[in-house]
Parts: C-alpha cells; sequence; structure tokens
C-alpha cells in the first residue's frame, strides 16, 4: 500500500468526518473546485456541478445522520481514486463510491454514490 493509497483512504474518512459533525466548512474543502463534480444521493436524482452538490450537501449537513464509513477499499488510476464501502447509517447499511482526483496536490472529492445494495465486507485478502 502505497503513499497515494494512505492519501486517498485518508480524503475518504475526511468526507465521512465533515459528514458526520455536519461540518459545511470541511465539506467544501473536500470537494474538488476545477474538476467537474457530481454526486447522487440515495433516492434521489443526479447532480451535476459544484453549485449543485454543495447546496445539498449543506442541507443534509444541518441535521446529519449518524453514519459510520465501514470496509473501504480504495482503487487507484493514476491521478484519479475511488473506495468502495459500506455506509452504516440508521435502518441499515447503503453500499458507496466515492471518487478522488489530485487537485493542487491534494485528493479531492468528484463524485459520490450512495444507495441501497449489499455492502462490503471485510476484505480477507488484505
Amino acid at each position: 500500500m502505497g503513499h497515494d493509497h494512505d492519501a486517498i483512504l485518508a480524503a475518504n474518512a475526511g468526507f465521512y468526518v465533515a459528514f458526520r459533525n455536519g461540518d459545511a466548512t470541511a465539506m467544501d474543502t473536500i470537494w474538488a473546485r476545477r474538476a467537474e463534480v457530481a454526486c447522487v444521493h440515495p433516492g434521489a436524482t443526479p447532480l451535476h456541478g459544484r453549485d449543485a452538490v454543495m447546496e445539498s450537501w449543506n442541507e443534509i449537513l444541518g441535521g446529519p445522520p449518524p453514519i459510520q464509513c465501514v470496509f473501504p477499499r480504495v482503487h487507484q488510476v493514476g491521478d484519479a481514486g475511488f473506495v468502495i464501502c459500506g455506509e452504516r447509517v440508521p435502518g441499515g447499511t447503503l453500499v458507496a463510491t466515492n471518487v478522488f482526483v489530485l487537485e493542487d496536490g491534494a485528493w479531492r472529492m468528484v463524485h459520490h454514490h450512495a444507495g441501497p445494495g449489499v455492502a462490503p465486507e471485510a476484505d480477507e485478502s488484505n
């Protein structure tokens, strides 16, 4: 596991800390500024563009659910990476994909998609 793998995992963890704490400033910092962004919240219409995505997070962060990221697994492709994980929320577990790009030396989120599905479990091969 390399430095980038750890940095992507740290960016993913930062996303969930901001989410859980209802921290709009931290959430804004996590999302890319120059790269195109999109987001699909559970059961919602896909959102495209930073303004629409950040507006949705500002609404959600006003009363965030207790959420926990479980079993994150990082995949890296050059200057992009994605994390597939489970999201434990009241009433069950969702499956999520979080996509990051390297922007100005930091891993920034460009896409979050969460919804129903079979959440990942611990990967015994690592």
